[in-house]
């Protein structure tokens, strides 16, 4: 995501960083590389225009013009400035007392609103609470269908009548169902259309005025770019909206939605569509997908992540294996376990100083799959002993794999190093350090090796400082593989 804005900004905070000192006439230029980038991305102009204005203001200040380092004290500024035109945010869901808290979710067809619906509580289900989807889309075939599967998804009842009953009078009867059966959140599945019309919007406000919904949220899909901002614009002034939510924000390669809606309309992005599972719903951290837009990762979600995938249980069991023995089937395991929590592309992108190397290995899912297509043709005496693995079994688990015996002994020397990094931190284990892992500039340079498929420095990454062993002991440790056997 973000790929257009961000290579804009590296390519000219680079060009920047190569002045000594910079003259008010470098930054007019960096302004008005800055302004055609953001155009590009779809921001709206008045935002655009006001964006640059607040950035040159402060550039050519001393701040800059005096600054040994005016690369990074521009980054710094634009930094600031992308924050706040996205924020201030409070992502939370505030909750009534008593319950229930009803949850209205309106937009145009096509935005993603009914998968939207289960993703959100998932989300609260993850808070503790317990959710009630209300079919309240009358209009599109099948609507209560893939409602009540998401439901089951995600294991969230799903409230639904006959579509002759009517949304307004259907939403009633969910509210007191949730009254009756405990349940604490309400989220409506409210029909779309094609485009914006009265009868839309009059049917919204009918199902506003009748179960008086604590937070209404508009479904929109970022790929739009400003026509997302035009839809919010007219949603927000006739049904006043508590905040917008943005999908496919995984598929939007040009911020222009994120960057737009809160300056346009005033109502904060809640929350982001970053996939097609269900658990890919984000809160939405302005600081966060500022950084993101400037190449700068976003730890933090990754921690988050982390957290969310890696069990206590898992936790345990994986140390327990770091003090004992950790095998190419524990390898293999935790590999799963990273993939568990997003696309490897996405996960990468969280990582500081990771994301302009991606261009390098544009498809990291298919080095993880030949990785795990190498361990499973081992046999299982070669997963539990790798050292076993010599010329011939390698050659042998390169043709089960479909592979070069290069291939199999770069797997081999990562498992190593994974390995060795578990001894050494004794005995914290991948899964354990991200799960434990902090915000500070070292975790984010050992992240940013690994993920690179450097060896981390922590256990002397970089050029190998070893000489090739001599005959005589390629001899002898022929001689000892074969009595290991």
């Amino acid at each position: 995501m973000f790929d257009s804005l961000t290579d804009h900004f590296a390519r000219l905070f680079r060009n920047l960083s190569g002045h000594g000192r910079i003259s008010e006439a470098n930054v007019r230029q960096a302004m008005e590389e800055i302004r055609v980038a953001l155009l590009e991305a779809d921001v709206h102009y008045n935002v655009v225009q006001d964006f640059t204005k607040k950035v040159l203001e402060k550039s050519i200040g001393t701040r800059v013009l005096a600054s040994l380092q005016p690369g990074e004290q521009m980054v710094q500024i634009v930094l600031e400035e992308l924050v706040n035109l996205m924020g201030p945010v409070d992502a939370r869901v505030y909750f009534v007392d008593p319950p229930p808290t009803i949850v209205m979710m309106c937009g145009l067809q096509g935005a993603g609103k009914t998968t939207t619906c289960g993703k959100l509580a998932l989300y609260l289900k993850g808070k503790g609470k317990n959710p009630l989807l209300v079919a309240a889309d009358t209009q599109r075939p099948a609507a209560i269908e893939q409602l009540r599967i998401l439901g089951e998804q995600v294991q969230v009842p799903v409230f639904h009548e006959a579509p002759e009953t009517g949304p307004v009078a259907i939403s009633r009867h969910a509210v007191d169902f949730a009254r009756q059966n405990g349940r604490d959140v309400v989220i409506l599945d409210t029909a779309g259309r094609l485009h914006l019309d009265t009868v839309l919007m009059d049917e919204l406000r009918h199902m506003q005025q009748a179960v008086h919904p604590q937070q209404i949220y508009l479904v929109v899909d970022a790929m739009v770019g400003q026509d997302a901002v035009n839809s919010a614009k007219v949603f927000n002034s006739q049904l006043e909206l508590d905040g917008i939510i943005l999908t496919k924000f995984d598929s939007d390669t040009r911020g222009g939605a994120a960057l737009s809606v809160k300056a346009i309309t005033g109502r904060p992005i809640k929350f982001l569509g970053v996939g097609e599972k269900l658990q890919m719903l984000e809160e939405f951290h302005p600081d966060r997908i500022a950084r993101r837009m400037l190449g700068m990762g976003d730890i933090l979600t990754l921690v988050e992540k982390a957290r969310g995938e890696i069990t206590a249980k898992e936790l345990e069991l994986e140390q327990g294996k770091a003090k004992s023995s950790f095998t190419m089937d524990d390898f293999l395991k935790q590999m799963g376990t990273i993939r568990k929590m997003g696309p490897l592309k996405q996960i990468l992108e969280l990582v500081p100083g990771v994301g302009g190397l991606l261009k390098q290995v544009p498809k990291p899912e298919e080095e993880f799959d030949r990785t795990a297509a190498i361990i499973q043709s081992m046999a299982h005496a070669e997963r539990q002993r790798p050292e076993l693995i010599d010329g011939s079994r390698r050659r042998r688990i390169a043709r089960g794999s479909g592979t070069e015996p290069a291939d199999v002994s770069q797997v081999i020397k990562s498992f190593t190093m994974a390995r060795d990094l578990m001894k050494k931190n004794n005995p914290m284990t991948l899964l354990s350090q991200l799960r434990s892992l902090r915000a500070s500039p070292g975790a984010e340079a050992e992240l940013a090796q690994i993920a690179a498929g450097k060896a981390p420095s922590s256990l002397g990454g970089g050029k190998s400082r070893g000489s090739r062993l001599t005959p005589e002991q390629k001899r002898r440790l022929r001689l000892k593989r074969l009595r290991g056997r």
